[in-house]
């Protein structure tokens, strides 16, 4: 397996030429990352080329690296059912810059895609219907960033005078507490009720 993808990358190397970044093969599985203003092309042509025929997309996902000034990778999973291979196509992109769509190549990316922009915030152009698909209408933010807050910005509740649902600002019912992550076995001084008969020693000759 590993020869034969070896050879499709040096032939993906040949053929693609500049839009193709880097190549690296580990753990079985290929991957490629390729310059954002070139992801269509790219995975048309893997769909397309006869020695690809990658006619099968798995999915679309995201990874955030907030600390890098392109902070998002978009993942493309594909698999050729006919060459028994598997690629994974990466591109960098920001909140700001939207990646083409490839609902015209696989219309099956219409929901990763908007999953993408859900959780991640990724711009899709193109795409034929960019809108949440997992949070609520009224969400706030992308639950998948590295810097979004663990409570969320709102919290919502059913108001029974108004007879609907509404939205209000995340309210802490106490203060975060330092734990000093011991088992309770660990952290108690005193025995639980009942333990004090452990260190006995048995005595075989006690009748019931």
């Amino acid at each position: 397996m590993d020869d034969a993808l070896n050879k499709l990358a040096a032939y993906l190397g040949d053929t693609l030429g500049a839009k193709l970044l880097s190549t690296e093969l580990a753990l079985g599985e290929l991957t490629i990352a390729v310059g954002r203003e070139h992801i269509f092309e790219t995975v048309q042509f893997l769909r397309d080329d006869a020695s690809c025929r990658f006619g099968s997309l798995i999915d679309i996902c995201g990874v955030d690296y907030p600390d890098r000034e392109e902070r998002f990778d978009v993942v493309y999973h594909l698999l050729s059912p006919w060459l028994n291979h598997r690629i994974r196509v990466r591109i960098k992109t920001d909140a700001a810059i939207p990646v083409r769509s490839i609902v015209g190549l696989f219309p099956g990316a219409d929901w990763f895609e908007r999953e993408a922009y859900d959780l991640y915030g990724v711009l899709f152009e193109g795409h034929p219907d960019l809108r949440r698909l997992l949070t609520d209408y009224g969400f706030q933010g992308h639950p998948l960033r590295k810097d979004f807050p663990l409570t969320g910005f709102v919290e919502l509740r059913y108001d029974d005078t108004l007879k609907r649902v509404v939205y209000e600002p995340v309210k802490l019912m106490q203060e975060y507490r330092s734990f000093d992550f011991l088992s309770p076995w660990e952290g108690m001084d005193t025995a639980i009720p009942g333990d004090e008969k452990a260190g006995e020693a048995p005595d075989r000759d006690r009748k019931p």
